[in-house]
């Protein structure tokens, strides 16, 4: 080994030219990585500036540059007329180090991290989220291919050219006021909900708002009536609060509460997708929404309503929400923009009733950073503007096309198979199995092939008799839909081809 005149510690000191990081940069991570591993001692002394200067080949000011830098972290100190040291605060910090002999001979044990009892109690009862990557029969994904990519270029330019500074700061915890009237006013035109923009939060996306609303009203052992198959996402959030979750079955008629309404009166929230129930598809009748909402105001509990697809309908006309005969101010109404633009905006929003609207605007103040302000303004521009409801009525028609293509291709390869049934709105259906398939067997099978079906059983929170697959159509065009039924009929008939033979 060659002694050089800096010190064994320059041989694992090396300077890359080529490098984008400063000179500085470089010699400031090599001598911080000889401190944290032991090679440099507490207490120990550093070459002098000019002879590691002379060694490394490079300007004195550089090394008495790193020297500062790191004692301003406490890492050296600087001595008057001794010169720079490693810190002696360092020898009691600095974790022990283990030899390769030591190793060899005994393990290091790291103690297990301590994780919130709360935490640790009720993450038990997640459910893994679905996949989102775009393909055949992905749930929940608009049709990206059709975005109005060049009109949101351009609008996202004037933007820019204009007074970008009024989008750049922390903005309103609330949401941007420009936003919140816009969805007002497309609430009461299309959804037929009357509020105001002081009962309107936005959030970062629904996912959010159930967060928010299961802090704000949720204590730990709270009931919470939950539709059953249901949502998984908001599942997550009320379980993560320590809410106990009470599964009430579906049929074609929405949510049945008749039972238990009398084994669980005391109930805190009602969580439900009236319009487009997710995921069998069905639309809750006006006699099950007024149940429920007689319900709840004898529980004085509130009921949210995930109106996540509602808004592409098939059958002429918007369905009606809940929201819009909730007269009692139960009705906490969550709406997205994942859906009706695109899931990257992470843009969403809850209305509240005037009896909330304190408790909202201290939770959504005092903790939640707020969606990015110029995305609002945007989102804004687009609503005012027409472009959104121009951008709902040529989706409904893309969705309807695909809807149409899904269904005559599953009648003419799924026959016998599997049932594929229509929906009156939304972005997916539900196929029910002709023979005793496994749910999860076929969805195996299928992403083989790389096709994406979900079996129905992963929205349950109780086994339910009805054993069949969640297929979206919104997220890929029909030749591809097509094609994707096909090779789902396969995996049909090599599931048959194998029973055949035991």
């Amino acid at each position: 080994m060659v002694k050089r005149e800096g010190g064994a510690l320059l041989l694992s000191i090396s300077i890359d030219r080529s490098s984008k990081g400063s000179v500085v940069q470089q010699l400031c991570l090599s001598l911080r990585e000889l401190v944290f591993s032991g090679a440099l001692q507490s207490g120990e002394r550093l070459p002098a500036s000019r002879i590691l200067a002379r060694e490394l080949g490079v300007a004195r000011s550089t090394i008495i540059n790193a020297y500062e830098r790191l004692g301003s972290e406490g890492i050296f100190e600087m001595r008057i007329g001794a010169g720079t040291f490693v810190g002696e605060a360092l020898n009691s910090r600095l974790p022990p180090q283990v030899t390769p002999k030591t190793t060899a001979k005994k393990k290091k044990i790291t103690p297990p991290l301590k994780l919130s009892k709360q935490f640790s109690e009720f993450s038990n009862g997640f459910v893994d989220r679905l996949g989102h990557k775009p393909g055949p029969f992905t749930t929940a994904m608009p049709a990206l291919d059709v975005f109005p990519g060049a009109l949101w270029s351009k609008l996202a330019s004037r933007h820019w050219r204009g007074h970008p500074e009024k989008s750049l700061g922390y903005g309103d915890s609330q949401g941007y006021l420009p936003l919140r009237e816009a969805i007002v006013s497309h609430l009461r035109t299309n959804r037929g909900i009357e509020c105001n923009s002081s009962q309107v939060f936005t959030m970062a996306g629904a996912q959010q708002a159930f967060n928010v609303i299961a802090n704000v009203l949720v204590d730990v052992g709270d009931l919470i009536w939950f539709e059953n198959p249901g949502a998984i996402g908001a599942r997550n959030c009320f379980v993560a609060a320590g809410g106990t979750l009470v599964p009430l079955p579906v049929d074609k008629q929405g949510l049945v509460i008749s039972n238990h309404r009398k084994a669980n009166p005391d109930f805190r929230l009602a969580f439900v997708t009236p319009i487009h129930q997710q995921p069998t598809g069905a639309t809750m009748s006006l006699g099950r929404r007024l149940s429920l909402l007689e319900a709840a105001e004898s529980a004085n509990a509130f009921i949210i309503e995930d109106d996540y697809d509602g808004e592409f309908s098939y059958t002429g006309h918007p369905l009606p929400t809940l929201k819009s005969i909730d007269t009692a101010g139960r009705v906490l109404y969550v709406g997205t923009f994942s859906k009706t633009l695109f899931p990257a905006l992470r843009l969403g929003y809850v209305v509240v009733a005037d009896g909330l609207l304190d408790a909202f605007s201290k939770a959504t103040s005092a903790v939640l950073p707020g969606t990015p302000l110029h995305t609002q303004a945007l989102v804004a521009s687009f609503m005012q503007e027409g472009y959104f409801a121009s951008h709902l009525r040529r989706m409904r028609k893309i969705y309807a096309e695909r809807l149409h293509a899904l269904l005559k291709a599953s009648d003419k390869y799924l026959h016998g198979k599997l049932e594929v049934l229509a929906t009156n709105a939304g972005l997916h259906t539900v196929g029910y199995f002709a023979k005793n398939y496994s749910e999860f067997e076929i969805s195996r099978l299928a992403a083989e092939q790389g096709v994406t079906v979900t079996p129905l059983a992963r929205f349950c929170i109780q086994p339910i008799k009805s054993k069949g697959l969640v297929l979206g159509f919104s997220g890929t065009n029909t030749d591809a839909i097509t094609k994707a039924v096909k090779t789902l009929s396969g995996v049909f008939d090599r599931v048959d081809t194998a029973r055949s033979k035991l």
